[in-house]
């Protein structure tokens, strides 16, 4: 094996660098142990860093593994985003159409890559129905855990939703509250023990702006004082938002933004499939740029 592996470093979510969410790929990564990748995670240092392997099934992409700075992931929005339009985009020129299959430990994610002059857009397909998980919780803790009075959380219930990963969901009353959530302890590690999650996603609905909802993603725990944009997070948010009964028959396509109160406006695109009172699909789509290349040394 090498004694170094390439490695590309893009923002997700944007088509505008250094903004968006950053993410480290990391090619050639098949001999690598999982100590190996995790030691090369905590050294990028990012929300998330995706290892691109050699497909298990030949008819598939890449086989890929995706590391917080503390801990392995089985799924993840923006690295399979990233991760798919920076493939797509090495092995197409021009214009294109085409569909990435990862193999990831959460299961197989198509994801659709198109190309059309300096515009290159990647939309994924949630390999797991997010699904509700955990009672309503405790309103004035979770004030108390952010930081906000009681009366600015809601309209709808808080709740844990699980598609892979699993989060607490929080409605807040108004950007101005959003602005003002920060963790604070020791009620976060109460909130979050009794939750049984290390992440906390506050959504707000924000009608007659740009974007249909507004985000921010919380998980200090977890190495990430705060996510730029959080695909899986933004998957698993149809659950919250069926069991809310936010959601028509049909299909629901929401524009949301996150990232904002961070300096990285990120924006991401939500569609939903509802049929009988169930979901039946959700996907999620972003654009990237390239930022960076280079080599890394093997730990």
């Amino acid at each position: 094996m090498a004694e170094t592996l390439p490695f590309h470093t893009l923002d997700v979510f944007t088509d505008r660098p250094f903004s968006g969410n950053p993410l480290a790929v990391v090619l050639e990564a098949g001999g690598l142990t999982p100590a190996q990748m995790q030691i090369i995670a905590r050294e990028f240092n990012l929300s998330e860093t995706i290892f691109v392997q050699p497909p298990v099934n030949p008819t598939h992409t890449a086989r890929v593994r995706i590391f917080f700075p503390t801990a392995e992931i089985p799924f993840a929005g923006h690295p399979t985003i990233g991760c798919a339009i920076h493939l797509a985009s090495a092995l197409h020129q021009g214009d294109f159409e085409t569909v990435i299959t990862l193999e990831e430990e959460a299961g197989l994610v198509p994801v659709s890559v198109h190309r059309q002059g300096t515009e290159i857009t990647a939309e994924l397909t949630a390999p797991v129905l997010p699904f509700p998980h955990g009672a309503t919780r405790d309103t004035a803790l979770i004030a108390a855990a952010l930081g906000l009075a009681p009366s600015e959380i809601g309209p709808h219930l808080p709740s844990v939703c699980q598609g892979g990963p699993a989060f607490l969901f929080v409605p807040i009353a108004g950007l101005d509250a959003l602005a003002r959530a920060r963790p604070q302890e020791p009620a976060w590690s109460r909130l979050m023990g009794d939750c049984g999650v290390d992440s906390a996603y506050l959504y707000t609905a924000t009608p007659g702006e740009a974007q249909d909802i507004r985000a921010r993603m919380f998980s200090p725990t977890a190495g990430i004082p705060e996510d730029p944009a959080t695909g899986s997070a933004t998957a698993i948010l149809a659950a919250q938002l069926l069991q809310n009964a936010a959601l028509a028959e049909g299909t629901t396509t929401l524009g949301v933004m996150q990232g904002v109160e961070m300096g990285r406006p990120s924006r991401l695109r939500l569609t939903i499939e509802l049929q009988a009172g169930k979901l039946r699909a959700v996907r999620i789509a972003g654009t990237a740029v390239a930022v960076s290349q280079g080599r890394i040394r093997l730990p």
